[in-house]
């Protein structure tokens, strides 16, 4: 299911399901279930916060499991089998459009962190560069789409179809061998797997959607309405434990890198060492800080509105909790 299964290159090696024996021993806690949408490097404020003990440290016995796609947490969520979910913002709008009580209460990932790699002769420099173009992805509904069709449309002020751009839908896995034998002009991809098309098919990133779209709440942490009302401590733990880790990552780089090779063991740290300066080259795609704020909610809206995620746009106001990351932001120095 592309953004629905796991990307075999970004989550090589992960181990789907609870982790929890890589990091420190926990202290007894409240036990809570996290559960992402996939194993993902962007992810990271997750693995950091486990690996840590942040989690323990904040009155939480947590497990972290990988649901397998980004429509799988809501309903988990709001089944109960979990207390947190991590997955694209837009699940929880159309969770609640369909009668579910659910609140966004953090940012994991604060910017579009993927990129464009092409062969090393492309030309390819800017979003208007793309029009005429095939883009080598995952198969829709995938971000892969969803985020060149947003960049094209909002940035570059063009329609990718009456531009002549074509999407060449392809299996996880596919795209960089794709663009490397001339099926595709450019990829479009998460690390890890910018960072294997570089060191394993010669290609090269050509563009950063981050850059180009700027700030947004691409990947948030949700919770049931009621289990926020009655766990007050158990979600502002879950907000510290994070604010912690990405303060923790943004002061020493070098701790992404060494919880990322934990975390993803056959990932070459080659690899994890490159990726590290893209995702830290801009300070979006690993939040400063868990918050949310009203401009990131609503270019995550347009963003999922334009690679059809969503039908309808629901507020902030209506959507996002916000005291809990902020009180964590404000706890631990973080920009929030």
């Amino acid at each position: 299911m592309d953004r629905r299964s796991l990307l075999k290159l970004s989550f090589a090696g992960a181990t789907v399901g609870v982790f929890g024996g890589l990091g420190p021993a926990r202290a007894a806690g409240t036990a809570v279930t996290i559960s992402e949408a996939l194993r993902l490097g962007m992810y990271a404020s997750l693995y950091v916060a486990a690996d840590k003990g942040l989690f323990a440290k904040h009155g939480l016995e947590a497990e972290v499991s990988t649901a397998g796609g980004i429509a799988l947490p809501t309903p988990i969520v709001l089944s109960g089998r979990a207390q947190f979910g991590v997955t694209s913002p837009g699940m929880s709008v159309n969770a609640t459009r369909e009668g579910g009580k659910i609140k966004n209460i953090a940012k994991i990932v604060g910017g579009v962190s993927m990129w464009a790699m092409a062969r090393p002769d492309s030309t390819i420099r800017t979003i208007e560069d793309l029009k005429g173009k095939t883009i080598a992805t995952l198969k829709f509904p995938s971000s892969t789409i969803q985020v060149p069709n947003y960049a094209m449309k909002a940035v570059g002020k063009f329609d990718p179809k009456e531009a002549g751009v074509t999407f060449l839908e392809l299996p996880a896995g596919a795209q960089a061998a794709a663009v490397k034998d001339g099926r595709a002009d450019v990829a479009t991809a998460f690390e890890w797997d910018i960072s294997i098309g570089v060191e394993q098919f010669g290609l090269k990133p050509v563009l950063s959607f981050a850059d180009i779209i700027g700030p947004v709440a691409f990947t948030t942490a949700m919770a049931t309405e009621d289990y926020i009302a009655k766990n007050p401590a158990a979600v502002q733990g879950f907000c510290n434990a994070l604010a912690e880790a990405q303060k923790l990552m943004h002061q020493d780089n070098a701790v992404f890198t060494q919880v990322s090779e934990k975390y993803f063991p056959k990932v070459a740290p080659s690899v994890i060492a490159n990726a590290t300066k893209n995702f830290f080259g801009s300070r979006t795609a690993i939040p400063t800080a868990p918050t949310i704020s009203a401009e990131e909610w609503d270019r995550a809206m347009q963003l999922e509105l334009a690679g059809g995620s969503v039908k309808e746009a629901l507020s902030y106001d209506r959507m996002v909790e916000n005291s809990f990351a902020l009180k964590a932001a404000k706890t631990f120095g973080t920009a929030g």
